[in-house]
Order: C-alpha cells, then structure tokens, then sequence
C-alpha cells in the first residue's frame, strides 16, 4: 500500500528541488547534535512553522528508525491509527513503513489500531517526513495518528508500548511529536498559553500537559500525541527537555492579532 502525499505544492513544494532547496535553508547542518529520546515539532506550512522543524531536527542526531505521532484533524472513527504496511510517497521519494516495529508496538497495546484510511487526508505527520528524508539517508517510519476524543489512559497506555516495543526492537529510534501550539489567539495570548504547555513538556510531566490544555482550554492541536510522547521517553529513561525554538505565524506574517504558535522541543 502506498500512502500519497495530500499537501504537497500546499504546505511545501511539490517540485522536490525546490523542496530540497527551501529545507536546506530552514536546517542547520552546523548545529551541534545530540541523541535524543523524542523531539516535538510543529506541522504547519513550511513558510510560517518551517525554521522551528528545521531547528528542531537539527538539534538531534538523526537515527534511521522513526515512529511519527500526530493529532488527526479529520473525523474519524479510530482513537489511535496505525499504518504497519507499505511505503509513504513524498517529492523526495518512498519511505517504507517499519512492519516489525510497528508490530512490535501492537503487540503491546490494544488501543492501537490498524487503519490507514485514517492517515489518507491527515497532514500532521506528513509534512514531517522530507524534513527526515532530508538529514537521514536510509530511514523508515511507524505513521500513529491520534483522534481528539482519546483519553489520558490510552495515551499513557500507547506510551507504555511505545517504550516496551523501542527497547526490544533495539535499535536507535526517535519519537516525533507533532504538534502546532496556540491557534487564531493574538500574539500575547498565544505566549503566555504555549508556555504554560511548554514548562510542563520541559517538567517532562505527561499527566500535567494534558490537564492544564483541557483546564486552560489551550488549543494545542497535538497535546495527545505529545502526552504520549512524554509518557515513553520517560520509560526510556529521559532526563531532560531543552526548547530549541519558539515562535508564532505572526513572526513572519506580522498580523499580531490570530497567530500560530509553534515549540520545537528535543528530549534526551
């Protein structure tokens, strides 16, 4: 099965030169690396969310194995979707999908489940992929989207699997949270509500970044799949949260009053 790219030439190039090209300015190749756990990382159109991916991916030394949670913005039936066959296609080419580890993963858990249809529209996970494709040359993925409706128990208990299927697979892999932050709130809003949401990520406090999004209503698209994030790189012995980069849509559009936020995170 072969899952098509459905916001190429919208969020980022559909020419896969000009897709090179525009990632190769929004990385740094000089920036000092270091193995991480789990990164978070925003998933708007390149334009505005481009040089915080970008930063992001270059903090961490770059493994060849990934699993990619996103929120699925769509309505779908399925609380945590997987896909553990086939290939996603993007301009820079065919990524396979990791059938072992993604095996792995539900053989641990029951609230995964296998569903590509889930991933057909969903763009949370896509755009992270050529920013992979870029800084690694062999590489593959394990797609999980998760629905808006799922609790704080199926979170820790894909979290649990996560870390369980990561250390019997026993090879390097890094978890990518995607998320975007505060969404059409003004400058100022947006700050003070993402860093409220970031301190807990920082903390490495799964159970507290869920609940102040739910009490302080933060719109935080992705606080699910970086809750369960949190939870497996905690039992993959993290110790540390760093937030490489900040900044909101209005940094580059200079309309101040409905942004966007975005936090690239790296976990070690």
């Amino acid at each position: 099965m072969k899952r098509k790219p459905c916001v190429a030439g919208y969020f980022y190039p559909h020419d896969p030169e000009a897709l090179r090209n525009l990632i190769a300015e929004l990385v740094h190749r000089g920036q000092h690396k270091k193995k991480a756990i789990s990164i978070v990382s925003p998933h708007a159109g390149y334009v505005y969310s481009g040089k915080v991916a970008g930063s992001v991916f270059s903090s961490v030394t770059p493994p060849e194995n990934y699993v990619i949670l996103g929120p699925n913005h769509q309505e779908v039936s399925t609380g945590i979707s997987i896909m553990k066959h086939g290939v996603w296609e993007t301009p820079l080419g065919d990524v396979p999908i990791n059938t072992p580890l993604a095996e792995l993963i539900m053989k641990h858990t029951a609230v995964a489940k296998e569903n590509a249809k889930s991933h057909s529209q969903e763009h949370s996970l896509e755009v992270q992929v050529p920013f992979i494709q870029y800084l690694t040359r062999r590489l593959t993925i394990v797609p999980i989207s998760i629905a808006y409706f799922a609790a704080f128990e199926d979170l820790e208990e894909l979290g649990n699997a996560l870390a369980k299927a990561i250390r019997e697979y026993d090879q390097d892999v890094l978890i990518v949270a995607s998320t975007d932050m505060s969404h059409y709130v003004s400058q100022e809003v947006a700050k003070e509500k993402d860093f409220q949401a970031i301190e807990k990520i920082l903390d490495l406090d799964a159970q507290g970044l869920y609940d102040v999004v739910k009490k302080e209503n933060i719109s935080m698209c992705g606080f699910q799949p970086t809750t369960a994030a949190i939870h497996a790189s905690k039992l993959l012995k993290a110790k540390k949260a760093e937030l490489i980069k900040y900044q909101t849509s209005g940094d580059v559009s200079g309309d101040l009053f409905k942004v966007v936020g975005y936090a690239g995170i790296r976990i070690r």
